[in-house]
């Protein structure tokens, strides 16, 4: 017997979310993006399990072995090794860990913090609100580098002091975006309608504000981690972050400078590591901006 013709469909409307995550597949950078964010963070997880040597051990034999590709390359050591005869693929992939990792840390502690403080400013009136206001007006003055520059040389150096004065150059940023973003959403309509039904803060809070954040606290985190990767790096390599032979691809960009010329892949290697890393935080970041913003319009 065939099947009865179903006469009464029923349309099912999509979530915001998944009209969002729908406009972000269709987007080719943005997914290339996303698994390289997924590439990044399989390695932070299993990186120790996943390098073919330890980032420690040395081969005497293997003194400056250029990668597999070139003439004189082993295929052993897929991207040659260094000075010392460290396998240079495994100290990238432990690397992942020192640099992404930690910037991803950072910049979740960086929301947590930034955005309590946002969220209490841009719903708060009077002498609060002016001088949280003029505070960070200060604060940005100031460049995120330098700030965590200015911490490290406070606290010294050394990767988890770095990891506070990042997060520490960072809060700001958060505050000043989420504060904004809040402010701008307490002076509209529905909010006063919300007001005049006698809601508290909370529920304003949860039902008004929240929903319509999603755009700003997206933008400012990768844009947070973009420059929390770059913080991390900059100042592994001027020799205040992580010390060696710890494989921060800051720092070992700072200890192959005088190998350019006598083994360039030393020095290339981690520079693609940093560039790559930062260019498919960007490529996703920009994605959802774009998917969320068509959704809300």
């Amino acid at each position: 017997m065939p099947p009865r013709a179903n006469i009464y469909p029923e349309l099912r409307v999509r979530s915001p979310r998944e009209q969002a995550w729908g406009l972000f597949r269709k987007n080719t950078l943005a997914m290339i993006g996303l698994w390289g964010v997924v590439l990044l963070s399989l390695l932070t997880l299993f990186g120790p399990w996943l390098a073919p040597y330890a980032p420690y051990e040395q081969f005497s034999q293997a003194l400056l072995m250029p990668p597999s590709w070139s003439d004189e390359g082993n295929i052993d050591f897929f991207l040659g090794t260094d000075d010392l005869g460290r396998d240079m693929l495994s100290r990238l992939v432990l690397g992942a860990r020192l640099t992404f990792g930690n910037g991803v840390l950072a910049v979740l502690v960086a929301l947590l913090v930034g955005g309590c403080i946002g969220i209490i400013g841009g719903m708060s009136k009077g002498l609060k609100a002016s001088i949280l206001n003029h505070l960070l007006d200060t604060l940005l003055s100031i460049p995120s580098l330098l700030l965590a520059i200015i911490f490290v040389a406070i606290l010294g150096p050394g990767l988890f002091n770095t990891l506070i004065a990042i997060t520490l150059a960072l809060v700001p940023q958060f505050v000043r975006a989420i504060y904004n973003a809040v402010s701008q959403e307490m002076q509209k309509e529905y909010i006063t309608a919300l007001r005049l039904d006698g809601a508290k803060h909370w529920r304003i809070l949860r039902f008004g504000i929240l929903p319509n954040l999603s755009d700003t606290i997206v933008s400012q985190t990768t844009r947070g981690l973009s420059s929390a990767i770059l913080d991390i790096t900059a100042v592994g390599f001027l020799g205040l972050g992580a010390q060696p032979p710890r494989p921060e691809w800051g720092a070992m960009l700072s200890d192959a400078m005088e190998l350019v010329y006598l083994a360039p892949w030393t020095v290339t290697l981690p520079g693609l590591a940093i560039l790559l890393t930062v260019l498919v935080i960007n490529m996703v970041g920009e994605g959802l901006r774009q998917a969320i913003n068509e959704v809300m319009d």
